[in-house]
């Protein structure tokens, strides 16, 4: 990311930004919304964070995602993890090693939908590659929904290498395939585990495929062959989640 300053927009990726003290240079808020952002004022007088009251004209003219909801602030731009970092976390946490590997994901409503749907299932990073794919992005930030600030991306130069880096550090890799080995739901995903997701429109790339330890698809009954990445990575993390907790009861 460039040195610019990062926009954050909308009322819960600026309220997670504070609670997880993030240091914003100043906040902008739309006139007539002081009742519904008084959480958000407080939060930022507690930090000592300037706030200012501008039209909600003004905020129109900057908004970056076009769904400001009336705040508006700017920070440092967020810093990528190392993978290095981000697995040796995993390994330390309380909970089993669960990492989702995004392989050429460019729509940010995209990423933004993981980060949100990893941070809800307690995932412990995201790793994405540097080129041709979408990075953390102002709309990124405000459709996580907060997620951003908890959750760690790495950024790779060489996501196969990044793979074989995961796969030495004792995850499984299991890859989301629509010519997937088996049934998602028929494998174990219950070990340390890193889910592959493929592109939009694409899919998982070959040499990703290969790197994968395994395959899975996900069924589908209707006309449609595919899922949106989002909801396929979505939709993975929760039958880890499932296979989790059953395996906790027994």
């Amino acid at each position: 990311m460039s040195g610019e300053r990062e926009q954050i927009e909308g009322k819960n990726p600026v309220r997670e930004a504070l609670r997880a003290g993030v240091k914003l240079d100043r906040l902008v808020l739309a006139k007539g919304s002081e009742r519904s952002l008084q959480e958000i004022v407080e939060l930022a007088s507690a930090a000592g964070i300037p706030v200012e009251w501008k039209d909600r004209e003004w905020l129109d003219k900057r908004s970056r995602t076009r769904a400001h909801q009336g705040v508006m602030g700017w920070r440092e731009p967020v810093e990528y993890a190392e993978l290095p970092d981000l697995l040796e976390n995993a390994w330390e946490s309380a909970r089993t090693p669960l990492l989702v590997i995004l392989d050429g994901i460019q729509d940010p409503h995209n990423l933004g939908s993981v980060l949100r749907t990893a941070e809800a299932v307690g995932a412990h990073g995201i790793v994405i590659p540097k080129r041709r794919a979408v990075g953390l992005t102002a709309t990124v930030a405000k459709v996580s929904a907060g997620a951003l600030e908890y959750v760690p991306v790495a950024r790779v130069t060489n996501l196969s290498q990044a793979i074989e880096a995961v796969k030495e550090a004792g995850l499984w890799v299991v890859g989301a395939d629509m010519d997937g080995e088996m049934l998602h739901f028929e494998a174990d995903l219950t070990g340390p585990l890193a889910l592959v997701v493929g592109s939009e429109g694409k899919g998982l790339a070959r040499l990703t495929k290969e790197k994968c330890d395994l395959t899975v698809r996900l069924p589908m009954y209707g006309k449609i062959n595919s899922l949106n990445a989002a909801v396929a990575a979505a939709v993975m993390l929760y039958e880890v989640v499932r296979q989790r907790a059953r395996r906790e009861k027994t």
